[in-house]
């Protein structure tokens, strides 16, 4: 069984790092947690991105040799669980940073959430709801 204090990466491919860390960073406020520096032959350039000491965090990744087109669908979901209601500070920022609201594809996440499609086209998903 895998120990639920373990901590979580999830990985997925990005057009543009610049983009990627304006919307999560100055539209959803997370934090850089690493980066590349500097370009390494055969190397992906990273941008890691999260709340810092927490167990989780994002990985974006970009191969300018051999760059993979992001691929998501609308049911791919990066899902932030919030306690209380998205204020419109909280939507507008995203997507002034270059997200774009879309509607859930699941009714039930647009009852109880707000979608917004981060600049390679992955939807993050703003929650009223608590988990757990």
């Amino acid at each position: 069984m895998i120990d639920p204090g373990l901590p979580v990466r999830l990985a997925r491919p990005s057009r543009d790092l610049a983009a990627a860390e304006r919307f999560y960073v100055g539209g959803l406020g997370l934090a850089v947690l690493w980066r590349t520096t500097e370009r390494v032959p055969g190397e992906h350039d990273l941008l890691m991105v999260g709340p810092p000491g927490a167990a989780w965090h994002l990985e974006l990744t970009h191969d300018p040799e051999n760059p993979l087109e992001p691929t998501p669908t609308v049911d791919d979901l990066f899902v932030v669980h919030l306690g209380e209601p998205a204020g419109a500070a909280l939507v507008d920022r995203p997507v002034a940073a270059g997200g774009t609201r879309v509607p859930a594809h699941n009714p039930y996440g647009e009852e109880h959430g707000v979608t917004v499609a981060d600049p390679d086209g992955h939807h993050l998903v703003l929650s009223p709801r608590l988990w757990g």
